[in-house]
């Protein structure tokens, strides 16, 4: 069963730390990720550049709307992401807690659906 660990940071909490411990926290997500993958239980994993270059779309009758930056005020901010292969939610959160990032903002887990099985669903 595959899961998203959505990746949520605090900057404040993050440019609080010493350069070496965050580099410290950084190699040692590296180590993990590799164990990970090395079992077959990391599928993917990117980090993502900074909510303030992103862009939020959105269309309201027919009306395209672009805003620069995130969209949502918030102290923590989406990072990056793992995708993950365990038995259950429960083996999910365990892989998850594993990473450094619960203590700087939050790890998120969320069950992926399979879109084979929805596209059947449907009709598609």
């Amino acid at each position: 069963m595959q899961f998203l660990a959505l990746i949520y940071n605090d900057d404040s909490l993050l440019e609080g730390l010493p350069q070496s411990e965050a580099d410290t926290m950084m190699r040692n997500c590296f180590a993990h990720a590799d164990e990970l993958r090395a079992s077959g239980r990391l599928l993917e994993s990117q980090q993502l550049e900074a909510a303030k270059a992103a862009k939020t779309v959105r269309i309201r009758n027919g009306r395209t709307t672009v805003v620069d930056g995130p969209f949502a005020e918030t102290k923590e901010i989406l990072g990056g992401f793992n995708l993950i292969e365990a038995a259950n939610m429960e083996e999910a959160v365990e892989i998850a807690s594993k990473f450094p990032w619960a203590s700087t903002g939050c790890v998120e887990v969320r069950a992926v659906k399979d879109l084979d099985v929805v596209r059947r669903a449907v009709g598609a």
